[in-house]
């Protein structure tokens, strides 16, 4: 009788084994989306600093008048009346040095 519990035991125990091992959520598949938990936390990290970042920049549109100047001169060109407004246009290519001058010669 006693053989036959543990025998029982046994079996079971090499059954609760298999399916920790090889079941539907196993050891494997826990590590692997304990993973993945950890990569959305981190993107989830990232979008909420850029979320907080947007809520402000619409708090601050809503509220003050320089963020909207400032938007309408750089995105749309808008000047004030009575300003003038220059453009600079840099060469896209830099000039090459001019040869240096030869030093004069002493006598």
């Amino acid at each position: 009788m006693l053989r036959w519990v543990l025998l029982g035991l046994v079996v079971l125990l090499g059954w609760l084994q298999y399916r920790l091992w090889f079941g539907i959520g196993n050891a494997g598949e826990v590590t692997a989306l304990a993973a993945q938990v950890e990569d959305q936390r981190r993107e989830n990290s990232g979008l909420e600093e850029r979320n907080a970042a947007l809520a402000a920049e619409v708090r601050d549109l809503k509220e003050g008048v320089a963020a909207v100047e400032e938007r309408a001169r750089s995105e749309l060109g808008m000047i004030k009346p009575g300003e003038v407004f220059y453009r600079v246009v840099e060469d896209s290519q830099p000039r090459p040095l001019p040869p240096p001058v030869p030093a004069p010669e002493e006598r």
